[in-house]
């Protein structure tokens, strides 16, 4: 079975198309990583799958759950992290992993071992009674990693979960996702960084205007890009047509500082 099935799935908002035809599969035990532009429909496509919205077609499902149907049964198989940071301000982080293990039902004493163990390997004990309003961006993105994981979840899907993390909470976040497959669970996550997306992903989709316009490993891609030997960012550009962009921006700009 698929950890993630997605067909032909089509979401407007109004006249715009903002997921298109979507079909592509998430395999168990492997890292996928959704690249596009920003409205490129990636944000979308997580949030239908996450049961936050409904497509007006096709289907996405979870461990073969129909995230429409059954959203509450996709929650508990998945650990998500949205893109925005969905945090109750006024709480701590002890507070809110506290209700967050309420809520699932959890096991009080295991789910408060568990934290206290990821809370030292994210290098996030110092934090975990302070305020949230008063955390950094960066530990405003592991609080919300600890609730996504909080439940040992079989799939973890991230939304940008790289954006405003440091050097050190960077690389955390890259062994969180390294030690999450190697215990034999999925992941699939959307991101900007390329570097990220070639160094930890087995497989890449690319879509663009909500189509899927590319998907595979780098060396397919390359294939499919006719760029043998290209880096994923150069591969990326050229596969949503943004190669030429680059190039005029490259020399309005030197234009402007030479006048």
């Amino acid at each position: 079975m698929n950890a993630i099935e997605i067909r032909n799935l089509v979401k407007s908002y109004g006249t715009l198309v903002a997921v298109n035809n979507l079909t592509l599969d998430v395999r168990e035990g492997e890292v996928y990583g959704l690249l596009g532009p920003n409205g490129a429909g990636k944000t979308t496509t997580l949030k239908i799958l996450m049961g936050l919205l409904d497509p007006d077609s096709g289907t996405a499902t979870v461990f073969g759950i129909d995230s429409t149907s059954d959203p509450i049964e996709v929650k508990k198989r998945v650990g998500y992290v949205p893109e925005e940071q969905l945090l109750y301000n006024s709480l701590t982080s002890r507070e809110i992993l506290e209700f967050v293990a309420s809520i699932r039902g959890l096991d009080y004493f295991q789910a408060k071992n568990r934290v206290i163990e990821m809370s030292r390997a994210l290098d996030f004990t110092n934090h975990y009674d302070k305020p949230i309003i008063t955390l950094s961006q960066g530990n405003k993105q592991k609080a919300m990693l600890l609730i996504a994981m909080l439940h040992a979840p079989d799939l973890l899907i991230l939304d940008e979960p790289f954006s405003g993390l440091d050097v050190l909470a960077s690389r955390i976040m890259k062994d969180v996702i390294r030690i999450h497959i190697e215990r034999g669970g999925s992941v699939l996550f959307s991101t900007h960084i390329m570097e990220m997306a070639e160094g930890l992903c087995d497989r890449v989709g690319i879509i663009d205007d909500g189509i899927l316009v590319a998907e595979g490993t780098l060396d397919e891609l390359r294939v499919q890009s006719e760029s043998k030997g290209a880096t994923l960012e150069n591969v990326f550009l050229k596969l949503t047509g943004e190669e030429g962009d680059v190039q005029k921006g490259v020399d309005a700009l030197r234009g402007a500082l030479d006048n």
